[in-house]
């Protein structure tokens, strides 16, 4: 399968902190790959570093065979806030459009129509963007993405701001996006996560990959850096146990 992304012992500082450290992993075309961790575990570093907003110490990223900067304009990012002052003056279309603005994707209104329709969002086309929930904002984010034709879409935490219901449909929507494009998708929730994704990653400075959406026990603990219970039922999720701190 054609990889989209290649990253090879790739080290990122910023100021005295080694943030990431010897990331190794290839992510191939139309591929669905969950990243979690602890905060301050380099995850928002590893998609800055992905979109060329990060210039590594060392190592290399290819994306689509050359340097982020030269083919970002394949990426897709939806950031992981979305806070917006309810009476901010502009539409949800306008935001949308703003997506196809410095490239060469197909500017056309029945373009940005046929996106927001594709993110189910068609009917709040001429809403405010401040007055949209926040499921309902980060759906007209994605479409502001995918505005741009982009090959490989990062999300970053795109459920924090967003209740369970509308968190459940969000992944439902991405599922479906992941069949015309790669996903990356950075998470704390790994219970839901698993059940959506094709793969998983655990990061935390370095990065655990086993090329399979399985979590297992030792993944976990070698990530958080303490004792962890995996239960099933119904739906797989995550109890951290009792530890001592030195």
């Amino acid at each position: 399968m054609k990889s989209v992304i290649s990253i090879n012992n790739l080290n990122v500082v910023l100021g005295d902190f080694l943030v990431l450290q010897d990331i190794n992993i290839d992510v191939h075309e139309k591929e669905f790959l969950g990243i979690i961790g602890p905060n301050g575990g380099g995850k928002t570093t590893l998609l800055k570093a992905l979109l060329g907003l990060i210039t590594p110490a060392s190592g290399e990223i290819l994306i689509l065979g050359d340097t982020p900067k030269v083919n970002r304009k394949y990426i897709g990012y939806v950031p992981q806030f979305s806070n917006f002052e309810k009476d901010f003056p502009i539409s949800v279309y306008n935001v949308v459009k703003m997506g196809t603005l410095g490239n060469k994707s197909d500017k056309t209104e029945n373009n940005i129509l046929n996106i927001l329709s594709k993110v189910e969002m068609l009917e709040f086309k001429d809403r405010l963007i401040g007055q949209l929930s926040g499921g309902q904002r980060q759906r007209v984010l994605i479409a502001r993405a995918l505005a741009a034709n982009p090959k490989i879409l990062l999300l970053d935490e795109p459920t924090a701001s967003v209740d369970t219901k509308s968190g459940k449909t969000f992944y439902e929507l991405i599922k479906k996006l992941n069949d015309e494009i790669t996903i990356i998708l950075v998470s704390h929730d790994v219970g839901v996560l698993s059940q959506y994704v094709k793969k998983i990653a655990c990061l935390n400075k370095t990065l655990i990959f086993h090329d399979s959406k399985e979590i297992t026990h030792d993944m976990l603990e070698e990530t958080y850096h303490c004792p962890v219970d995996l239960i099933a039922h119904g739906v797989p999720h995550r109890v951290l146990g009792d530890y001592k701190v030195d």
